[in-house]
């Protein structure tokens, strides 16, 4: 027998649940390795969310990219702010990205929509972001220098001292990279999946390194397309830049959500 409503009763609407697991789907714990062509899928998905709404991703870009500015301006506290700031950004920017793909429109709204959701947790990933950052640039710096004292005392010419800097280099991305894929779907893992930002970069580092083939795959595509984006007066970036926060959430979705 059918339950009888009360027709006095105050309207009601089901609630949906505010939690991000819930939202996204259930998270693979470390992440999946998938196919080495996902790579290049990434930004093909990435772009269809662009052209989703592109005058609004280009409006949010011009507005993050007139903040970054102003904060440059600032001696110190600037840079230090826009640092702190940028996985905020992210993650509201993930948050639009989650809209799009439910056919619901990107707003200007949802560029600040971190400083909603999570906003401590993503700024503590920005502190172990820049901790370690630090702790890098003083590992290189210290090497750097006793190899440049060693090139002064042992002699040697310009060819040893362009050696010294080379290996320095190589030393500074070695080190630097693990850091960036610590970082890299940290964001949408602390927004959707609610992790705690340390959780979030050993997800994110896990994720990033079972696919290391698919990572060097979207790495190379996404280099080329960015000189592209770079030829003409910097223009392609206004396409080429929502194009790669769109390949991060395709990329997120792909390695960490259980398919429906």
């Amino acid at each position: 027998m059918a339950e009888q409503k009360n027709p006095y009763a105050a309207p009601s609407a089901p609630v949906a649940d505010p939690s991000g697991a819930a939202a996204e789907g259930q998270l693979i714990a470390g992440g999946r390795a998938v196919p080495s062509g996902n790579g290049w899928q990434w930004i093909v998905d990435g772009f269809k969310l662009f052209k989703l709404n592109p005058g609004v991703w280009i409006l949010n870009l011009i507005i993050l990219l007139a903040i970054s500015f102003a904060l440059a301006f600032m001696p110190i506290i600037g840079p230090l702010a826009a640092n702190l700031l940028y996985p905020v950004f992210v993650g509201g920017l993930m948050l639009g990205c989650q809209a799009l793909s439910r056919d619901q429109p990107l707003e200007v709204a949802h560029l600040f929509a971190g400083f909603r959701e999570k906003t401590g947790s993503l700024i503590m990933v920005a502190v172990l972001y820049l901790v370690g950052a630090v702790a890098i640039g003083i590992v290189v710096g210290v090497g750097f220098g006793f190899s440049m004292l060693g090139v002064m005392f042992g002699g040697g010419g310009k060819s040893v001292n362009l050696a010294a800097i080379l290996v320095m280099l190589l030393v500074m991305m070695a080190l630097f990279i693990p850091l960036l894929m610590a970082v890299w779907f940290a964001p949408a893992l602390v927004v959707f999946h609610d992790l705690q930002p340390l959780e979030a970069m050993k997800q994110s580092f896990s994720g990033c390194l079972k696919n290391i083939v698919p990572f060097l795959v979207y790495g190379i595509i996404g280099f080329v397309l960015g000189i592209l984006a770079t030829i003409p007066f910097l223009l392609g970036w206004l396409v080429w830049g929502p194009t790669i926060v769109g390949s991060v959430y395709a990329g997120y979705r792909d390695i960490f959500v259980e398919a429906e």
